[in-house]
This record gives structure tokens, C-alpha cells and sequence, in this order.
């Protein structure tokens, strides 16, 4: 019994170092481009100043001044990007320190995963929603809404099989096989008319959604959902992706994508808010259909114990915040 108390402490003290070492990291790649574009700016001023001090600017100068410029340009692309924010780390490792041996492995698995796809991060959103954190939880795991909330965005998208359910300790995953019927569905660009996508539960705060495209590729967005009282949530999406796009338009369409979903999530969250929460955590009421596999393993795990953990995730909100007020 101590010998395992000690390894899950020492794995503790591991993982924390680990987690340091790469904020740390991605701080210091951040510091160093920050610093760059001062520099590029006095560089470039200072060479326009000496090209136009004799009143004559020569084809030289010309060219210098536009290579200075492409330089320039080219710096502000290669912004490094922070994954991670010190929000999102400060709730997850808040989580960890509240959860009990059942759960512990799972906050690791989350961290881990995040830490993961680092390097493939597109864009963040943060939203704070005055709607309970259930409501988000319920939709989410919800495969169905695809195809009735989202039919606008996703053009008619349907789900014609669940061809796999794993539960784990914490969660769970489902593969499930959609098809495009439009011959004319923008997600043509990016993916094959039919693919097998994954839903994870990695925990009663985080779901992930991976998208198989072209050539092997892959799209994971993640969801935190957390809840901050009994009539709000904050929301966080984390989108990852190592499709060969140039960076800053794949940015543009994931952002225009996440706003469109959130947009038609609205309505239907403010619907199930006006219901009685406490009967989508109510197993005798949870549709035994498979494309309600995850949620029905959601409330087997959580469902009797949710009003007790609800205060544990609005106390990490709180030190969270806390702590980076002081930064």
C-alpha cells in the first residue's frame, strides 16, 4: 500500500517537471518572437530613413528594403503557438488535486493528450455560456445532434453505423461511421464521403472528437466543459490538426467552423436548461440507443455523484484564476 502511494507520488513529481519543463518551452519560444519584432521594425525604419537621407532611393535600396519587409512578414508567421494556456493547465492540474485514485489516471491521460498534440494546435476559444455544464456534457455525447443540430453546418451529414464502444476506467470511446450525401458538402475538400470517426470521454469535464481527412491526416478538437455554477459553464475549444494547409488559412476556416457550431448550439442548450437537469443524469431515462452509448457510460460513472463534484471543478476555476492574477 505505501510502496503504491509512493510510485503514484513520484509519478506526481515527474509529470510535473514534465509539464514545467514544456511550458516553459513553448514561454521561451514565445519570449523570443515577441522580442524579434521590435527589432525587425527598428531595422526596417532605420533602412528607410538611410535609403531616403540622400533624396534618391536607388534599385539597391529597392531591394533591400523589400527583402527586410519579406523578413519581416515572414517573422510574424512563424509566430510559435501556445497550446496550452495557463487557464486551461491551472484547471486541469486543479482537477488532479482534487480527484480521487478513480479519476486520477484519467486528468494524467488528459494532460498528457494535450501536451500530445502541442505541435499540431490551431486555434483556442473560450466561452463563458449561461447554461448548466450538463446541458454541454449531454450534447456533446449526443451523437444524433450531429445530424439534427448541426445540420446546416455539417450539409445533411448522417450517421450510419456505431461499429465500436470501449469503456474505460473514467470514460470511454465510440467509433461511429458518417457519410456526406450532398455531392456538393464543403467537407468534401477535407475528407473521404464516408469515415469512421472517434468520441472520447476522457472525463466528466473533457470530450474529444478526431476526424480521419485526407492522406492519413487528422482533425481533434478537444472540449472542456466546466462548470462554474449551477446555471454556467465555461466552455474551451482546442483545435489540432496536421493537415499540410498554409497555417493562417486552416485558422481562418476552423474558427468560422467552431463559431457556426456554437451558434446553432445555442437554442438547443438554452431548451434542455429549461428542463429538470437532474433527469439527463437519471439512468432509467437514458436512451439505450447506441448513439447514446457514451452518455449512458457518462451517467453510470457520474451521474449519482455530479452535484459533488460540480464544487470541486468551480474551486480549480477559482484558484486557477487566482493564481494568474498574480503572474
Amino acid at each position: 500500500m505505501s510502496s503504491n502511494i509512493l510510485q503514484k507520488n513520484d509519478f506526481k513529481v515527474i509529470n510535473n517537471q514534465y509539464l514545467e519543463i514544456s511550458l516553459f518551452i513553448t514561454n521561451f519560444k514565445n519570449g523570443i518572437w515577441v522580442f524579434g519584432i521590435p527589432s525587425w521594425l527598428f531595422g526596417i525604419t532605420d533602412r528607410t530613413v538611410a535609403s531616403f537621407a540622400d533624396g534618391y532611393l536607388s534599385a539597391i535600396e529597392v531591394i533591400h528594403l523589400f527583402t527586410a519587409s519579406f523578413f519581416f512578414l515572414s517573422w510574424l508567421y512563424l509566430k510559435p503557438d501556445q497550446s496550452l494556456t495557463s487557464d486551461t493547465l491551472g484547471i486541469i492540474q486543479n482537477y488532479r488535486a482534487d480527484a480521487n485514485s478513480y479519476q486520477y489516471e484519467g486528468y494524467l491521460s488528459i494532460q498528457a493528450r494535450m501536451l500530445e498534440l502541442q505541435e499540431q494546435h490551431m486555434i483556442g476559444q473560450e466561452y463563458i455560456l449561461p447554461f448548466p455544464y450538463l446541458c454541454q456534457i449531454y450534447h456533446l455525447l449526443n451523437l444524433k445532434h450531429l445530424e439534427s443540430i448541426h445540420n446546416f453546418s455539417l450539409n445533411n451529414l448522417k450517421i450510419i453505423n456505431v461499429s465500436y464502444f470501449q469503456p474505460t476506467a473514467i470514460g470511454g470511446m465510440v467509433k461511429f461511421q458518417t457519410v456526406l450525401n450532398s455531392p456538393i458538402n464543403p467537407l468534401r475538400i477535407w475528407r473521404q464521403p464516408i469515415v469512421e470517426v472517434d468520441l472520447t470521454l476522457h472525463s466528466p469535464y473533457t470530450v474529444e472528437l478526431s476526424i480521419p481527412v485526407y492522406n492519413g491526416k487528422r482533425i481533434v478538437v478537444i472540449f472542456n466543459a466546466i462548470p462554474l455554477s449551477n446555471t454556467e459553464h465555461k466552455f474551451l475549444v482546442d483545435i489540432y490538426s496536421d493537415l499540410e494547409w498554409p497555417r493562417p488559412l486552416l485558422q481562418i476556416i476552423l474558427h468560422f467552423a467552431s463559431c457556426l457550431t456554437l451558434f446553432e448550439d445555442l437554442p438547443y442548450l438554452q431548451k434542455l436548461a429549461q428542463r429538470n437537469i437532474q433527469r439527463l443524469v437519471s439512468l432509467n431515462r437514458v436512451s439505450n440507443h447506441e448513439t447514446m452509448w457514451l452518455f449512458q457510460r457518462f451517467v453510470d460513472l457520474y451521474g449519482s455523484s455530479i452535484e459533488s463534484s460540480e464544487p470541486k471543478a468551480i474551486k480549480a476555476i477559482e484558484e486557477s484564476q487566482g493564481a494568474t492574477s498574480f503572474k
